[in-house]
């Protein structure tokens, strides 16, 4: 399988008064097309600002992040803009819905920065709504759903625009367990299909759902294990 991510030495560094801070020390990581990853680790760790790097929103201080074959460390705000919204769709914990819209354009709004035309992108919004089981919610207010169906109507939104990555931020910590169990559930479904999965979590038994684990620790990646066969890739604890 081909690569989706290829990270090799990239290090983020910050200036704190008179110490600089590496958050990131020395990253190399590959993630293969159809990959279930859960990226792991404690708070400080540097998992979040790898989040961020890997998924355009932030660049790294030196290395080398290429995206589908695609060197993208160096590239403008614009540039990493247009990325963002045509090839990863992003899950959050706090869902980030705008409370004025449907779900349908709650959804739609990847494909209205793309310059969709209105039909189509209903279109799009509408299919991605059945996929995850709320298509009987469209019309609805985030206000008028449950935190499950907003979580829902946010990876219904992730993958609209068919992206090559869903990046999943701690999708289920502010829900409950029968709502975190049908969004599992549905991030299953969609890896089934073929689609590449990285998400963050600090929940053990959320992230022994992933075919994958990578623990992050002082900003370097300590473990990297397949969960379904216990065979560990690298170990460096």
């Amino acid at each position: 399988m081909p690569n989706v991510v290829t990270i090799t030495g990239v290090k983020k560094l910050y200036i704190m008064g008179s110490e600089i801070v590496a958050a990131l020390n020395g990253v190399d990581l590959k993630i293969d097309s159809g990959e279930f990853v859960a990226l792991m680790g404690p708070s400080g760790s540097g998992k979040s600002t790898l989040m961020n790097i890997l998924g355009c929103l932030d660049r790294p201080t030196e290395g080398s992040y290429k995206l589908l074959g695609r060197e993208v460390s160096g590239l403008s705000d614009d540039e990493l803009a247009k990325i963002r919204n045509e090839t990863i769709g992003f899950v959050f914990q706090n869902f980030n819905l705008l409370p004025k819209l449907t779900s349908i354009e709650n959804v739609a709004l990847p494909a209205v920065y793309a310059g969709m035309n209105t039909k189509k992108r209903m279109e799009l919004a509408f299919d991605a709504l059945k996929k995850v089981s709320l298509e009987d919610r469209a019309e609805h207010l985030p206000s008028e759903l449950s935190g499950g169906q907003r979580q829902r109507v946010a990876i219904a939104r992730a993958i609209a625009m068919k992206p090559s990555i869903i990046m999943a931020d701690e999708p289920t910590g502010n829900l409950d367990t029968k709502s975190t169990g049908e969004i599992m559930e549905i991030f299953h479904d969609l890896h089934a299909t073929g689609s590449t999965i990285i998400l963050v979590t600090h929940e053990p038994d959320i992230a022994q759902a992933a075919e994958r684990q990578i623990l992050v620790k002082d900003g370097k990646i300590t473990k990297d294990i397949l969960t379904a066969t216990s065979e560990e890739k690298i170990d460096i604890v």
